[in-house]
């Protein structure tokens, strides 16, 4: 009795289509047979709009079918090496582009005792409307909204809301400038 809780405990986060899918796109290098990749996270779960490109292998991470909680519109790039934690909704707009190695996140801990400093987790939804430009190696962390033809710098950790056309930078990220609409 106890092992079959054990064991049921242990993949009830499995989600065998998108694991196959993984396993399919794994063979599959960066930048090679994108419409392809992307055809196939669309069969594994993610909802992706037409015309919307994955350059490369796509971490996709959370309980239950995080894959299910993906939303990417029309006319989008995402490059290599990008990892989405869909423990709580991920939207995307239309014409978006993600630079390699970006970290979406959505999973974080409440502050703990001294004890256990990482106290009960918690996820918070992000969305990133239409026409953003986010560059490499930028983490945006839960709760976010990044407006509208927003631009974020590469290497920024987005820790709060970003208005609609502007350019943010740095760690944390800050405005930058305001951009034409």
């Amino acid at each position: 009795m106890r092992l079959q809780r054990d064991v049921r405990q242990e993949v009830a986060n499995l989600d065998p289509r998108f694991l196959f899918g993984r396993v399919l796109i794994a063979f599959i290098p960066p930048l090679v047979a994108n419409r392809l990749r992307t055809k196939i996270l669309r069969w594994a779960g993610i909802t992706i709009g037409r015309r919307t490109t994955i350059g490369g292998m796509m971490s996709v991470h959370g309980a239950g079918r995080p894959a299910s909680r993906i939303r990417i519109g029309s006319d989008c790039w995402i490059n290599d090496s990008c990892v989405l934690d869909a423990s709580a909704p991920i939207t995307i707009g239309h014409g978006v582009a993600i630079g390699q190695g970006v970290m979406i996140l959505t999973n974080t801990h409440e502050l703990g005792p001294s004890t256990n400093r990482a106290g009960p987790l918690f996820s918070l939804p992000v969305v990133v409307e239409d026409g953003v430009w986010i560059g490499a190696r930028t983490t945006v962390l839960p709760g976010v909204t990044i407006g509208a033809g927003a631009v974020v710098a590469a290497g920024a950790l987005v820790n709060k809301s970003v208005a609609a056309n502007t350019m943010v930078a740095g760690v944390p990220a800050r405005p930058v400038r305001a951009l034409d609409q």
